[in-house]
């Protein structure tokens, strides 16, 4: 009977050791929402086969099967009042736990709508690039915008990039040059690195090599997928030069996930995206997934965890 408790005992203990370790959570850092039925209706609302609102309850009936337990919504209607609405159609889903709204820096009142969006702890910030005719560009050379992006650094909060160009990354050294501290996060940079005219990375590698060295940059690896001949490319080992050079570029730092779901071919393949990610990554190691999914999230957005399932930032 002791023998058969201890064999009982050691394969157990055997069983436990070579149990997989727990899926990395996912953050997903970069997702719309709207709602094109509203009586004024929406500015953005997806591709045109996208027939329905993007609201919370249908991305988490998409994203949670994927093992994703977190999103932050990137603003994408230029109505200043659609910042509130943002706020309020994340309140109530906890897997909501940030919006980066549309504010713009260089206009006189943009104090006065910081203070009042600031108040709610989902609002983490704002996007500004090359969206909604927004020039970051041109405005990085005008002192009422950047004494704008220095209120926004003293409320904690954070600047998303919009649309990458070369132009683009060069106004972000810019930015970064007057306000050093202000945490800024640069988007959809291998849709820049896909772009044909973009030849050998040459127009941008220089930029990219100087934002790699400054610790308030990161980069969100958003708008990854492809089309190849009208579809979306699903070989995992198409992606893995362009992850290979941002990944080489920037470190396990400063690299974070974002889908763009529901836009372009984000809508319908949102599982191809968080598996193309998840291949890639966790064969870097769990460390360096971790950092990628969630960890990197926390330093760039610094979100608060609403649900249980969310992973629990240090202190």
């Amino acid at each position: 009977m002791r023998e058969l408790s201890r064999r009982t005992l050691l394969g157990a203990a055997a069983g436990y050791a070579l149990a997989p370790p727990a899926p990395v959570p996912i953050i997903d850092c970069h997702i719309h929402l709207f709602d094109q039925t509203r009586p004024q209706g929406a500015p953005y609302s997806g591709p045109p086969e996208n027939k329905e609102p993007a609201l919370p309850p249908r991305y988490r009936r998409l994203a949670s099967p994927l093992g994703i337990v977190g999103a932050i919504a990137v603003e994408a209607s230029p109505w200043v009042e659609d910042n509130l609405w943002l706020l309020e159609a994340e309140r109530n889903d906890p897997m909501m736990i940030g919006a980066i709204g549309n504010l713009r820096p260089e206009w006189p009142d943009f104090g006065e709508y910081l203070d009042r969006f600031r108040k709610n702890r989902l609002f983490l910030g704002i996007r500004y690039g090359n969206l909604w005719s927004y020039d970051l560009a041109k405005q990085s050379a005008n002192p009422s915008f950047i004494e704008g992006l220095k209120l926004l650094q003293q409320a904690g909060l954070v600047l998303d990039t919009a649309n990458p160009t070369p132009t683009l990354m060069e106004a972000v050294i810019r930015v970064n040059d007057q306000v050093p501290e202000l945490r800024i996060v640069v988007d959809h940079l291998p849709a820049m690195l896909w772009r044909p005219g973009i030849k050998g990375r040459t127009d941008v590698e220089a930029s990219l090599r100087e934002l790699a060295k400054r610790p308030a940059i990161y980069i969100k690896v958003s708008e990854l997928m492809r089309m190849e001949g009208g579809k979306p490319a699903l070989d995992p080992a198409l992606y893995r030069p362009v992850l290979d050079y941002l990944f080489h570029t920037f470190g396990e730092d400063k690299l974070i996930f974002g889908s763009d779901w529901p836009n372009g071919t984000a809508m319908g393949n949102l599982p191809a995206i968080v598996k193309i990610d998840q291949d890639y990554f966790t064969a870097k190691g769990r460390q360096a997934a971790e950092k990628y999914f969630w960890k990197n999230s926390v330093a760039a957005y610094r979100w608060v965890r609403r649900d249980a399932g969310q992973p629990a930032p240090a202190a």
